[in-house]
């Protein structure tokens, strides 16, 4: 490998006078009579460019340096000496300027001007390349090394689950069937396909969530957390919705609801305070080019204890609403996005923190409350975005669980292994799972959340 330095390193040196290796693409290119050449050069390690001056006295001036258009990738070594210019402290003095790669100025698709970002969608093999999605890039990555070591310095044990599995966690349905048959010539038995003789014997599905597998390894060695893709064959072409999404599932032993709630608002703000120091150029970047609010918005989370109230006194705050909502607001159905946002935006003003909602609308293996109607559910809800975590306290009576798995219209003899656990030294445990692209989308600032994920999967919409 080539030595070099990143240029987020170079950019606030002040090792003057050293010679280095700059590896990056061309911004621009601008000339001077004076007889010498301004290159802004990116490496992908910061926002910020640097600037190569380029001499005519280079032996490949005329020939080559000359010819630099955005887009074309270049070596170049050089100086490292403090700039006179304003708006940068250093700049680079070069000795030599190789070109590696060259990009043709009338077919390249990105211009100087700013492009929209339902445009950039189309050309996302080339959207890195841009400062917004650079900085995304930058962010995302931050993010998900502030989650590994959140679990890390706390003892949770980092655990990867199935990608392919039998079973459907949430058990709506929507999920990826993986089959090796040939689907232009399935055969039936009594309408239904016979999975038996496919590769392995029986249907199989792309994971919706790993929190089973998940909960037998936090029965067996206390905290684990699994963080990974999942997969949702849901039919919803929203701002907020993809059909391929990262989930963060922790899940504790000995953990009841209200630890789980703690952890969910303590994870949140400590991933949020952890990317804000290390990516500050693209969040100053982000706040103001794309969202003006993005800093006080952050702010306000960290800044802030989570409101927590029932489903039931969300309901109540709701019916109470004179604006007309979309959907409707009635105890047993589902709290919308608009419900949400409105709790926390208007209401509150703060992140909310919902739980026992009914068990009508919540999977099987949350634990029923004693009322018989309500389980031990969380939603942890943030401004703009609606929910960004959801999760619960864990059914561990067998009995009740069994029941959980007909009344939902599951058979038990595919959750054999998971009931065995309430049969074996079972134990309160509770865990949530943490959507990564909605964090995301919230941290950033962008509306659309098939722009935090490097190649979006939505349906009609499998491309790159």
């Amino acid at each position: 490998m080539i030595q070099r330095k990143e240029i987020a390193h170079l950019v606030d040196s002040r090792d003057f006078g050293s010679e280095v290796t700059l590896m990056g693409w061309v911004r621009t290119r601008r000339d001077s009579k004076a007889g010498f050449s301004f290159l802004e050069i990116n490496d992908g390690s910061t926002i910020r460019n640097i600037q190569v001056v380029a001499e005519n006295t280079l032996p490949n001036y005329t020939d080559v340096i000359l010819r630099l258009t955005t887009g074309c990738s270049v070596i170049v070594t050089g100086s490292l000496v403090q700039s006179p210019g304003k708006g940068q402290k250093v700049e680079i003095r070069a000795t030599e300027v190789k070109v590696v790669g060259w990009a043709d100025p009338d077919a390249y698709p990105l211009q100087k001007k700013r492009h929209s970002l339902e445009y950039l969608r189309t050309i996302a093999h080339l959207r890195p390349r841009t400062n917004t999605f650079g900085a995304v890039a930058r962010v995302r990555n931050a993010i998900s090394y502030a989650i590994h070591s959140y679990f890390h310095q706390r003892g949770f044990i980092y655990l990867h689950t199935p990608i392919i599995t039998g079973s459907n966690c949430e058990g709506a349905g929507d999920i990826f069937t993986v089959t090796t048959f040939d689907l232009q010539n399935l055969t039936h038995e009594h309408g239904r396909v016979n999975f038996s003789n496919d590769f392995f014997g029986k249907a199989a599905n792309l994971t919706v969530s790993g929190q089973l597998e998940a909960e037998v390894y936090a029965l067996a060695l206390g905290n684990v957390y699994t963080f990974g893709p999942t997969f949702r064959a849901e039919d919803s072409n929203t701002s907020r919705h993809l059909a391929e999404f990262w989930m963060v599932e922790p899940e504790m032993a000995f953990c009841d609801l209200d630890g789980n709630v703690a952890l969910g608002e303590d994870l949140v703000k400590s991933i949020l305070a952890d990317s804000l120091q290390t990516c500050a150029d693209d969040f100053e970047f982000l706040n103001r080019s794309v969202d003006n609010d993005l800093f006080s918005r952050i702010d306000g989370i960290i800044s802030n204890n989570f409101e927590r109230l029932t489903y039931t006194e969300a309901i109540q705050i709701l019916s109470k609403v004179k604006e007309r909502f979309e959907f409707p607001v009635e105890w047993g159905n589902d709290i919308q996005s608009e419900h949400e946002r409105y709790l926390c935006e208007t209401v509150f003003k703060r992140p909310v923190v919902l739980t026992d909602y009914p068990k009508g609308i919540k999977p099987f293996y949350m634990k029923v409350n004693k009322d018989g109607k309500t389980v031990k559910a969380m939603d942890v809800l943030l401004p703009r975005v609606g929910e960004i975590i959801g999760g619960s306290q864990r059914e561990d009576d067998y009995e009740t669980l069994l029941h959980r798995i007909k009344e939902t219209n599951l058979d038990p003899a595919d959750y054999w292994w998971y009931l065995d656990l309430r049969k074996y030294g079972t134990v309160i445990h509770s865990g949530f799972g943490l959507g990564l692209e909605r964090l995301i989308q919230f941290t950033t600032g962008l509306a659309n959340i098939r722009d935090v994920i490097p190649f979006p999967r939505t349906p009609k919409y499998l491309e790159f």
